[in-house]
Parts: structure tokens; C-alpha cells; sequence
């Protein structure tokens, strides 16, 4: 009962810290029931190259955001739902090693730990948590998930009609696949529901044919063409980040041709509940 009741407290402490890292505009954390099971520094892969982040999980979700002032503060708190989220283990490639992809209906990523081991802890807690809550609920929620973007730098011109991209001529992304294309090529918008009910998103004109088929063939069309004018590819469009998604999974473009893994200086993966199955090794 005493040691309940000590790691209730030490429990209620460490996410109050985390609160207070992310600052006074970020949401808060604790909730009763609510358990930080570890917390640790990853590679995650964006639009512009690989960053580190700080990762925290919770028995229920995973909230992870930017380094600031050696670690010690953090910023852009992210926060992702557990049952909402999909875990696929990947092998290492001649550059990128301990990586895995983290699929959420908004957004797709991949990320690295600094070893297998730590590797291994955060999928099986992260799976276990997700087991749990969906056991819990009594069911298994069926998502779209949002594909991950191809980065900036895989490639010289647009996937779509081959243009090389210049200092004039800038990259997008395509938020329906995550290609990279010119502004000619994704001048359309359309609403895709799993990233956002309501904002009409930027799309690429191959993937705007796709949806307007669909749309047709489902429902009667509620709304016409949108062409509404968003800030292309900056921080806040369409509710995601500045440091957007970084690939798809497609064969010419394998993120192992691209990613870099300058990992050094990691804080370990902390694992903090006892009663919790060890991970195995």
C-alpha cells in the first residue's frame, strides 16, 4: 500500500514536470488514472532531415515535441492518442538503424532509437498501452491513416509532372500522398476527413481526380471544387506542423536511401512503472 501510494506521488510529480517543460500555452497533462510509463529522446524524421525529440509515454497516449536549452524545456507539444495510433517494426537500413513508423489518422512518421534495445521497450510499452485501452473499450477502431511525406530533399523535381523544383519554383506536399510536387500540380484543395472534417487541404491534381471519383460514386457532392487559398506548406497549415511528415512507403523512394542516423548524445529511454511486463531482449 506504501509503495502504491509513493509512486502515485512520484507518478503525479514526473508528468507535472512534463507540464511544466512544454510551458505555460501547453495543454495539461495529468489526469487522474493517467501514468508515465517512460520517457526518452528519438530521431524523428521530418520534411527537412532527421531532428531529435523528446518522447513521452503515457499509458494512454504519447506526447513528444522540440529540444530546447539542453533538454531541459521543450516546445510544439504533440499529442497522440494510443488507440489511435498503428506501430510497424522496420528493418535497418545501410544508414538508419532501430527505426520504426508511427501511423496516426493526422499524421505518419518515422523515428530511431539510439539502440535495439530501446528500440524493442518503446514498441512493446507502446503496444501493450494501445492493447490495453482498446481491450478496455471493447473494440478495435478501423482509421485512415495519413500517409507519410516524401522529404524535401528526395527529390529534384516534381513527382508528378517532372519539373525541376529552382528557388522559384517551390516544393509542396501533396497531403492525400505525401508526394512532393510544384504549385501547378497542386493547386486543388479537398477535404480529407481523417486529417481534417472540414479544411479543404492541399492536394495534388492526380489525387483530386481520385477523391472526386469517390466522393461521386458515395455520396451526392455537398460542395463544389474549393480553392480557397491556405499559406502552402507553413507552420499551422492544415493543423499540422512546420517539421511535417517526412515519406511514403514506396520503392523509389526507400527512406533508408536518405536518412541519416548522426546519432549521438542520447539521453537513454527511462522506463518508470515497476508492475509493467518487462520488454524482452
Amino acid at each position: 500500500m506504501v509503495d502504491q501510494l509513493m509512486f502515485a506521488q512520484d507518478n503525479r510529480d514526473r508528468i507535472h514536470a512534463v507540464e511544466h517543460s512544454f510551458g505555460p500555452s501547453a495543454k495539461p497533462l495529468y489526469v487522474p488514472g493517467r501514468v508515465l510509463i517512460g520517457e526518452g529522446r528519438l530521431i524523428k524524421m521530418s520534411r527537412r532531415g532527421p531532428q531529435p525529440k523528446a518522447f513521452f509515454l503515457f499509458n494512454d497516449m504519447l506526447v513528444y515535441g522540440s529540444i530546447i536549452l539542453n533538454g531541459r524545456w521543450h516546445k510544439k507539444q504533440k499529442i497522440i492518442p494510443l488507440e489511435d495510433s498503428q506501430l510497424e517494426d522496420l528493418e535497418d537500413g545501410i544508414k538508419m538503424r532501430n527505426q520504426w513508423l508511427i501511423r496516426t489518422p493526422q499524421k505518419s512518421f518515422y523515428v530511431a532509437a539510439a539502440s535495439y534495445e530501446e528500440k524493442r521497450a518503446w514498441i512493446e510499452h507502446m503496444e501493450d498501452c494501445r492493447s490495453s485501452l482498446l481491450r478496455s473499450a471493447g473494440c478495435r477502431p478501423v482509421y485512415d491513416f495519413a500517409k507519410t511525406w516524401i522529404p524535401d530533399q528526395a527529390s529534384a523535381v516534381c513527382m508528378r509532372c517532372a519539373d525541376k523544383f529552382t528557388v522559384t519554383q517551390r516544393r509542396h506536399h501533396c497531403r492525400k500522398c505525401g508526394f512532393v510536387v510544384c504549385g501547378a500540380c497542386s493547386k486543388k484543395r479537398a477535404v480529407i476527413p481523417h486529417i481534417h472534417p472540414t479544411k479543404c487541404l492541399r492536394v495534388c491534381n492526380m489525387c483530386h481526380l481520385s477523391l472526386s471519383i469517390t466522393e461521386v460514386q458515395e455520396v451526392p457532392r455537398m460542395r463544389g471544387d474549393s480553392t480557397e487559398k491556405i499559406n502552402s506548406d507553413e507552420d499551422g497549415v492544415d493543423g499540422l506542423s512546420e517539421e511535417e511528415e517526412a515519406e511514403e512507403q514506396m520503392e523509389d523512394h526507400d527512406p533508408i536511401k536518405w536518412m541519416n542516423s548522426q546519432i549521438d548524445s542520447w539521453s537513454t529511454y527511462v522506463y518508470f512503472k515497476p508492475e509493467h511486463t518487462q520488454p524482452r531482449t
